[in-house]
C-alpha cells in the first residue's frame, strides 16, 4: 500500500512537472535562440531593445548572459530558469527586471572575453574582470538599445 502512495505520489509529481516544462515550452531555453527570451511577457522591452541594439548582428543573449563553457552555461541557465520560474509563479520579482550581482559578473566577463584586445590597454586588473570597470556602466545602450 506504501509502495503504491509513494508511486501515484511520483506519478502525480512527474506529470504535473512535466507538464509545466512544456507549457512553459522549457526545452526552448536549452536552445542559443534569443524569442526564448520573450517566453514570458515580461522581457519583451528587453527583446525589443536587443533587436535593435548594436550587438544584434553579433551576438544572441547566451553569448553575453551565460558563460561560454558547456558546464558553467547550463549550471548558470538551470540557476536562472529556477530563479525566473518561481518569481513568475509567486509574482515576486523585481520591476523592472534588474541584473543579479552573480549576472553581472557574467555579463563583465564575457564584455572582456570578446572584447579582450580593445580592453586590455585599460585593464588594470589582468585576468580579473570584477576588478576592472564595469562595462555597462559606460555601455548601457549597447546590449538592449537606448534605455527609456
Amino acid at each position: 500500500m506504501l509502495a503504491l502512495a509513494l508511486a501515484s505520489t511520483a506519478g502525480l509529481f512527474a506529470g504535473v512537472g512535466g507538464y509545466t516544462f512544456y507549457y512553459a515550452r522549457g526545452l526552448s531555453y536549452l536552445s542559443n535562440d534569443p524569442r526564448a527570451c520573450v517566453n514570458c511577457h515580461i522581457m519583451r522591452d528587453q527583446f525589443d531593445g536587443w533587436q535593435k541594439s548594436p550587438h544584434h548582428a553579433v551576438a544572441t543573449c547566451n553569448d553575453c548572459h551565460v558563460p561560454h563553457d558547456l558546464v558553467g552555461k547550463y549550471l548558470t541557465k538551470a540557476e536562472n530558469g529556477y530563479h525566473h520560474s518561481r518569481g513568475f509563479t509567486l509574482q515576486d520579482f523585481h520591476e523592472p527586471i534588474a541584473i543579479k550581482p552573480g549576472n553581472s559578473a557574467v555579463l563583465q566577463a564575457n564584455c572582456v572575453e570578446c572584447h579582450r584586445q580593445i580592453v586590455s590597454g585599460i585593464n588594470t586588473h589582468p585576468g580579473n574582470p570584477r576588478e576592472m570597470l564595469d562595462c555597462v556602466h559606460c555601455h548601457r545602450d549597447v546590449g538592449h538599445g537606448p534605455v527609456k
